[in-house]
């Protein structure tokens, strides 16, 4: 019997600080917009993978720029 590793599912960015920021329309916590997080459940992997590149784009950014989101 040959075992096939299924990867691991991908996780969610959620930290469980679930504000939305007004200006930037991005939640406080994990920095995703309220459709990528309405619609995380929908997302395959690939997608998921996607918006965590966006994720550490928007951290890097907010860290150069200084401050908040």
């Amino acid at each position: 019997m040959t075992t096939v590793l299924q990867p691991a599912p991908v996780p969610s960015p959620c930290v469980n600080i679930c504000r939305m920021d007004e200006a930037s329309g991005l939640c406080e916590g994990c920095l995703r917009t309220i459709d990528e997080i309405a619609c995380w459940s929908l997302l395959d992997d690939a997608e998921k993978r996607g918006v965590w590149q966006q994720l550490d784009q928007r951290r890097a950014a907010r860290a150069t720029a200084g401050g908040s989101p």
